[in-house]
């Protein structure tokens, strides 16, 4: 499994795994789902279901990688961002202005800062006055951070 997640990653993965599968193992449905959640995946029931099926109810951290890897290639946080914009865009016109997406950045789910957002608004070039289109700016937002180490 090491040839598809970073060292970085995995050293998370290990950590996250161990805290709440204190025995070694993911023995029921509750530590997986907690586990998978705490690495900021967002499974349904089914899938978690699923997953320890295939491990015949348990799961080693082996097989949790494995499930990790399986799991990240159906999850797309992009595409699942941009189908919420769509869905709040009934000309279909691609765009949002600068106003409404900092006003729900800040304050749907678990907002972000005034400083959050002005640094989000930097990097995607975007200023206040301006209309965003959302897909380029998914991409932008959902770009994985830069390796330096």
């Amino acid at each position: 499994m090491a040839r598809y997640f970073k060292e970085q990653d995995i050293d998370e993965f290990r950590e996250c795994f161990y805290l709440f599968a204190r025995s070694g193992q993911i023995n029921n449905l509750d530590e997986l789902t907690v586990i998978m959640r705490s690495l900021g995946l967002s499974p349904t029931i089914q899938e978690l279901v699923s997953y320890l099926k295939q491990k015949n109810g348990k799961m080693s951290f082996a097989d949790f990688l494995d499930i990790m890897h399986q799991h990240s290639s159906v999850e797309n946080l992009p595409s699942e961002v941009i189908a919420a914009f769509k869905a709040a865009d009934p000309q279909n016109k691609g765009t949002i202005s600068a106003k409404q997406l900092r006003n729900l950045l800040q304050n749907w789910g678990e907002g972000l800062s005034v400083r959050e957002v002005d640094n989000i608004f930097r990097e995607a070039n975007v200023n206040n006055n301006s209309t965003v289109r959302y897909a380029d700016f998914v991409k932008i937002a959902c770009a994985p951070v830069p390796d330096y180490y």
